[in-house]
């Protein structure tokens, strides 16, 4: 007989962002008695947050930016409103919590994912900056307390569903999947006179402004290739990319008998919250299922590297491990800031990232201060690059 599945109790850190947002949708679509909202987050977005509040009835609020948390207060009287880093973290320790996603944009999502960590919650990660600058701090601790990581970004959650029942040392490749951008077929002589109009046109997925930006010169690859790496526990050099246009094969694994399992479905972001939230069941869903014969074809291709240097770039920081990692992504960060601005061409992006991961290589990053130091580090120096 099988006994009736108890709702996941899940905090949303970055609810207003566009995977909080669809996450809500995942909540409103399994309802209360699968996914219970009981704590939400969000950067600047208060207005936002207060009506996510009022409709899923939650009374542990956060607002990264300090200075709205008195007007929040206002609005939800009757919750606990907190705000900054500190109360992020508390929030990512609510006693009565399963799960917290983390989806805050960037590396501010750091130190709520180490909180819960010590208190032994466990993560849906969609932040990949967090992997990215302490994946083997963040992955260690995790493995000591015993909580379970549970990948978000549909590339990665692709590849956690064909390791199911696998162990990485039977895995010769993790290939992920990248659309190419709206400027896949460009010449490279074109590039530089990128506006910020078309690389905030992606061809296939919805997303939040600096993560569309890093999808067109595919330093968004980069940073999962380096996420992928700590996340399941396998070497970068069996981490690959391959050009997929249409999206819809999200990643594939390469086992060492050259077999090769490949996870499909239509661009929705819904699909990978719910069967993080879900796991290791699957329940019904109202997304479009696949029509095989609708699709007609699905192309692969080459990452041409010439034109994108984000993906070498990427696996160097990867391969040599330390602070690289952390720096090419405070770095980039930086770099695509400058680029909204209009003060940086977009293949200037990569430019400031290579300069100052020159710069900085030798910085070291065994530590989380370290680490947290290479950062700030990293981020005077590419402003200083990025002004030239």
């Amino acid at each position: 007989m099988m006994t009736e599945a108890k709702a996941k109790r899940v905090v949303i850190l970055g609810s207003t962002g566009s995977i909080g947002e669809s996450a809500l949708k995942v909540a409103r679509e399994l309802g209360p008695e699968r996914m219970e909202i009981v704590g939400l987050a969000a950067g600047t977005r208060h207005q936002e947050l207060a009506r996510q509040a009022q409709e899923f009835g939650v009374k542990q609020v956060c607002i990264y930016d300090e200075s709205r948390s008195e007007e929040l207060r206002g609005l939800l009287p009757d919750s606990h409103v907190t705000a900054g880093s500190e109360g992020l973290q508390e929030l990512a320790s609510l006693p009565e919590a399963d799960l917290i996603l983390v989806s805050i944009v960037g590396t501010a999502g750091l130190m709520p994912t180490l909180a819960a960590i010590e208190c032994g919650k466990d993560l849906a990660i969609a932040s990949k900056e967090i992997l990215v600058m302490a994946g083997e701090i963040v992955m260690t601790a995790a493995q000591e307390k015993g909580v379970k990581v549970l990948p978000v970004d549909s590339e990665h959650n692709a590849i956690f569903q064909c390791l199911e029942g696998q162990t990485s040392d039977s895995v010769s490749r993790l290939i992920l999947t990248a659309s190419g951008g709206p400027f896949r077929t460009w010449e490279k002589e074109r590039l530089p006179a990128v506006t910020l109009a078309q690389a905030l046109k992606h061809p296939t997925w919805e997303m939040g402004q600096k993560i569309t930006i890093d999808s067109a010169t595919m330093f968004n690859k980069g940073l999962e290739m380096i996420e992928a790496r700590w996340l399941f526990g396998v070497g970068m050099e069996r981490v690959d990319v391959i050009v997929h246009p249409q999206s819809i094969v999200h990643s594939m694994v390469e086992y060492r008998d050259s077999s090769v399992l490949a996870q499909l479905s239509s661009t929705d972001m819904c699909f990978p919250i719910q069967y993080a939230v879900t796991w290791p069941e699957r329940c019904p869903t109202g997304l479009k299922p696949l029509n095989f014969a609708e699709l007609a074809r699905l192309e692969f291709e080459a990452v041409r590297e010439d034109a994108f240097p984000a993906v070498r770039l990427a696996r160097e920081a990867g391969l040599a491990g330390g602070a690289l990692p952390a720096i090419l992504n405070a770095a980039n960060e930086v770099a695509v800031t400058s680029f909204v601005r209009e003060e940086l061409s977009f293949t200037g992006i990569a430019e400031v990232v290579e300069e100052t991961m020159s710069q900085l290589s030798s910085l070291p990053g065994k530590t989380l201060e370290e680490i947290l130091a290479s950062d700030k580090e990293a981020r005077v120096v590419a402003q200083g690059i990025a002004s030239r």
